[in-house]
């Protein structure tokens, strides 16, 4: 089945973009990035920034846009069967250039798991080196290797450590 990711969630200003692969079922279905209920991103980010699942959607992602945080995915569209990266094939990059060209305060970016940094590298890191770039652990159910926690921990690093 082909997939197509979401718009980014940035405002002009930004300074950190954190980026995830592809949507899964689950936040297709929902039409919200990490929409799967078990996915530890909001929870992550409702303990670093205060935008956790307790809030509507609509105002974590507004919260987290006034922490200068943009939310996106390196693939912009893909055939996958199911959810899992793994089963990702024909990948498409977002459009990058165009990206970094209207988001110019953009000096981090934070990989949402193993797949979206292999993407990175293959498609955007060769264009934007100069980019502070800092991998994290996925916060997909799928990936339980360590304590949430710990998850949370290594995220709150990557998105502030200096």
């Amino acid at each position: 089945m082909i997939v197509q990711g979401f718009d980014p969630i940035a405002d002009s200003d930004a300074r950190i973009l954190i980026l995830g692969s592809m949507p899964g079922i689950a936040s297709l279905e929902a039409n919200q990035y990490y929409g799967h209920p078990r996915n530890a991103f909001w929870r992550i980010m409702g303990d670093v920034y205060g935008a956790g699942l307790k809030r509507p959607y609509a105002e974590r992602t507004t919260i987290l846009k006034e922490q200068g945080v943009a939310v996106w995915d390196v693939l912009k569209l893909c055939h996958r069967e199911g959810s899992l990266d793994s089963n990702i094939k024909d990948e498409v990059p977002n459009d990058f250039e165009r990206f970094f060209a209207h988001h110019p305060h953009i000096q981090r970016v934070v990989l949402n798991g193993g797949k979206a940094s292999s993407s990175f590298e293959r498609y955007v890191a060769p264009v934007f080196q100069e980019l502070v770039v800092r991998s994290a652990p996925s916060t997909s159910p799928a990936y339980a290797a360590i304590r949430y926690e710990a998850k949370c921990e290594r995220w709150r690093d990557a998105l502030t450590a200096v």
